[in-house]
């Protein structure tokens, strides 16, 4: 990928079960080590990607959108990122890692992670808008669901109705 040409090794690109030719790249040692350890992903390196992520190897595209998804904050690989072309199978090989996915992490109001099926306890009382009631101070609401795409939100049972409750007024049950 970076145009090395020495100790290069083959890498199945995850998650390959019997890799081919199409699912292997030829990487150098510092190629391999930034790509498997996110924590010394050194941006300068992959500058490189303006000109792989051309290439027809579809183990190479997906490399190509996995680092530039990851290096996305540094700026010069989102406008890479937005001419990259992924047909919607090397699309879902790319993203099976879930690298680029945002993971959304929902906290309670003492920043405890909170976990699908959790208990957990309100701390101040609730007008349930559209409920016609007020949920109060030190209820429990067993079974939480996770709102996917708000981190701030949850779902739960409160006088037999579903409602959804702002993380900041609850407080995980231990």
């Amino acid at each position: 990928m970076c145009q090395s040409t020495t100790d290069l090794q083959v890498y199945a690109v995850p998650p390959v079960t019997h890799p081919e030719v199409d699912t292997c790249a030829y990487l150098c040692t510092t190629c391999r080590q930034q790509i498997d350890d996110p924590a010394v992903t050194e941006p300068n390196h992959w500058r490189c990607l303006n000109e792989c992520m051309w290439s027809e190897v579809p183990a190479i595209k997906v490399l190509s959108w996995r680092l530039l998804t990851r290096l996305s904050a540094e700026g010069w690989p989102r406008d890479l990122l937005d001419m990259l072309y992924l047909d919607d199978e090397l699309l879902q090989w790319a993203q099976a890692t879930g690298e680029g996915q945002e993971q959304v992490k929902h906290t309670d109001c003492h920043g405890s992670e909170l976990l699908a099926g959790d208990t957990v306890t309100l701390i101040k009382d609730l007008k349930v808008k559209g409920g016609g009631f007020t949920a109060k101070q030190g209820t429990a609401v067993r079974n939480i669901a996770l709102v996917p795409d708000n981190r701030k939100q949850i779902e739960g049972k409160v006088e037999s109705q579903r409602i959804v409750i702002t993380t900041d007024f609850v407080k995980k049950s231990h």
